[in-house]
């Protein structure tokens, strides 16, 4: 379904700083699972007839004053791999050290997480660009989603090109996924509908509205939900049509607690057929990077069943580190997190930091 102009967003982005502290807390009630979902809607919009109805807050279980210690546990996910690029599974609380802005900081929860529940959103890049591997991106995507989910676990898909169109709300259900990633096309919009005259930019292409598909999944999407949270972006990095720039999406999914895996998809023969240059790798690589995923490179089919093989493996291989920060204040900056293990040629993957509450 169509997405309401993201224009709006940028209107509102004071109103985008709340809290990216993430509570260790099981995952909210979900809505029951839908083929569809309504129309997602910037932040500060009016609601529609049609938009799905909020989730409704569970009750807190015990006193105000634990809620408040659990609000306060900064929790990261980490992935080690060692120089052959292997996961390392067999880490115990003692063989990491947790750093926020410099300052060690005491871990209080320590476990390995390959069953809590994640929430996943799948983001599908539909421009022109992408019409030569369209195909093995849905063959490969509804694979991935049959094989990684587990009970418990939820999925949203989205596809986007000079608009973002939600295509399956959070659903527990491999099947409905599946129905809507087999409904992406090239262009989508422009086949049928109207389309939104704020929405479409100016670029030699069309465009392409990457951030603002990457903003409206983790602020509009993300933002309540609990545990785990991944996306899965397929797509070759080129944005040429955001209202919102990249640093904007990259605080939206920091700000959720998101982590952004990107399968780059990079078809430079259709770039040079256009006359223009391809620079989606250094995108690409900063989105995973500065949320604590990763960025792969996909020629073909087959490096691209191995790269959801990858991202299937890293999701279910993940330790949890638990703590209390140090600096206690409620002042809405920014936080730099280090992640160090203390063994010899490991590479740790992890978020780079969180926006403390106000």
């Amino acid at each position: 379904m169509r997405l309401t102009p993201v224009a709006a967003s940028m209107l509102i982005l004071g109103l985008a700083g709340y809290a990216a502290l993430s509570a260790f807390t099981p995952r909210a009630s979900a809505a029951p699972p839908q083929s569809t979902a309504g129309p997602m809607r910037p932040p500060g919009s009016a609601p529609s007839q049609d938009a799905p109805k909020p989730q409704q807050e569970q009750a807190p279980p015990q006193s105000s004053q634990t809620l408040k210690v659990q609000t306060n546990l900064v929790n990261v996910f980490v992935t080690v791999r060692d120089k052959h690029n292997g996961i390392i599974s067999d880490l115990g609380k003692d063989d990491f050290k947790i750093l926020e802005d410099g300052q060690d900081q005491k871990v209080a929860y320590f476990a390995k997480e390959a069953d809590m529940p994640i929430t996943l959103g799948i983001l599908i890049d539909t421009s022109g660009s992408m019409q030569n591997i369209l195909d093995a991106e849905q063959d490969t995507a509804s694979r991935f989603v049959h094989q990684i989910m587990r009970k418990k676990d939820e999925a949203m898909i989205m596809s986007f090109d000079f608009d973002i169109n939600l295509l399956a709300d959070f659903t527990e259900d491999p099947s409905v996924l599946e129905r809507a990633i087999r409904r992406t096309q090239i262009n989508a919009v422009s086949s049928g509908g109207v389309v939104t005259p704020s929405t479409v930019p100016t670029g030699s292409n069309g465009g392409t509205d990457l951030y603002d598909a990457v903003y409206l999944a983790c602020h509009d999407q993300f933002g309540s939900e609990a545990g785990r949270k991944a996306i899965i972006l397929l797509t070759d990095a080129e944005d040429t049509g955001s209202k919102l720039t990249l640093q904007q999406a990259i605080e939206s999914a920091q700000r959720s607690d998101a982590v952004i895996h990107v399968l780059r998809l990079s078809d430079e023969p259709f770039y040079m057929s256009l006359g223009v240059g391809y620079s989606g790798a250094s995108v690409a690589r900063k989105m995973a990077e500065d949320t604590g995923g990763r960025e792969v490179e996909v020629r073909g089919q087959k490096s691209l069943e191995k790269a959801f093989d990858e991202i299937s493996e890293e999701l279910r291989s993940q330790y949890v580190i638990g703590y209390y920060p140090t600096n206690d204040k409620h002042d809405g900056t920014f936080r730099k997190i280090k992640v160090d293990v203390n063994r010899a040629d490991m590479r740790v993957l992890a978020r780079k930091g969180y926006y403390a509450p106000r």
